[in-house]
C-alpha cells in the first residue's frame, strides 16, 4: 500500500525551514496543498483546495496540517464525501479567540463533530495562537488522540524542530504497514 502525504500549511504558508517544507523535500510522495491566498484566507477556498488535492491523491493519503489548516481540515471533513487514511493536526489555531486575524474569514464556528478518519492533534504548552486547554478540547471533540508536545511554541520553523522526527513518528502511527521514510 503506497501512502501519500499532503501537507496543509496555515496562514502565510510554511517557509523553507518549516518542518512541512522539509518533509516535502525528504519524504517521497509528499506534496503541499496549495492555496489561492495564503495571506487573506477564505475558509471555503481552503476547503475546496483540500477537496481537489484529496480527489487527485486518492484515499491512501495522510494530511499533515498546521495551524489554521487544521481548522480548514475540520470544515472539509464536515462536508466531504471523500475518504483519507488519517490526519496529523499540528498546533491548531484557535479561530474563535478575539485576537484571531481578521483577514482570515469563514473559519468560525469551528466544527466540533468527530472526524471520520484517524487523527492525532499535537499542541504546545506555550503556543501563542491556541492554549493547550483549547487544543485538548478540540482533540476530544474531533475524536483525535492528543499529544502534549511541551513548550515548543507554535510548532513551526521558529521552534527549531528541523525535520521534526517526533512528528514523523506520529505520522507513521496513523498508518499500518507504513513504508520506511
Amino acid at each position: 500500500m503506497e501512502i501519500k502525504v499532503l501537507t496543509a500549511p496555515g496562514l502565510g504558508s510554511s517557509g523553507p525551514l518549516h518542518w512541512q517544507t522539509l518533509w516535502e523535500q525528504s519524504i517521497p510522495g509528499t506534496r503541499r496543498i496549495e492555496q489561492h491566498s495564503w495571506d487573506r484566507p477564505v475558509c471555503s477556498d481552503w476547503v475546496a483546495a483540500i477537496e481537489a488535492a484529496v480527489a487527485e491523491a486518492g484515499p491512501q493519503v495522510v494530511i499533515a496540517a498546521h495551524s489554521l489548516a487544521c481548522i480548514a481540515l475540520a470544515h472539509w471533513a464536515a462536508q466531504t464525501r471523500l475518504h483519507i487514511t488519517g490526519a496529523l493536526l499540528v498546533a491548531p489555531a484557535d479561530a474563535e479567540r478575539p485576537e484571531f486575524p481578521p483577514e482570515a474569514t469563514g473559519f468560525t464556528p469551528v466544527p466540533l463533530q468527530e472526524l471520520p478518519f484517524r487523527s492525532i492533534v499535537v499542541a504546545s504548552t506555550n503556543d501563542e495562537y491556541c492554549s493547550i486547554t483549547r487544543a485538548s478540547f478540540l482533540a476530544s471533540q474531533w475524536g483525535s488522540r492528543f499529544v502534549n508536545a511541551g513548550p515548543k511554541g507554535h510548532i513551526n520553523a521558529s521552534s527549531g524542530l528541523g525535520e521534526w522526527l517526533e512528528g514523523q513518528r506520529l505520522l507513521k502511527e496513523l498508518v499500518q504497514n507504513w513504508p520506511t521514510l
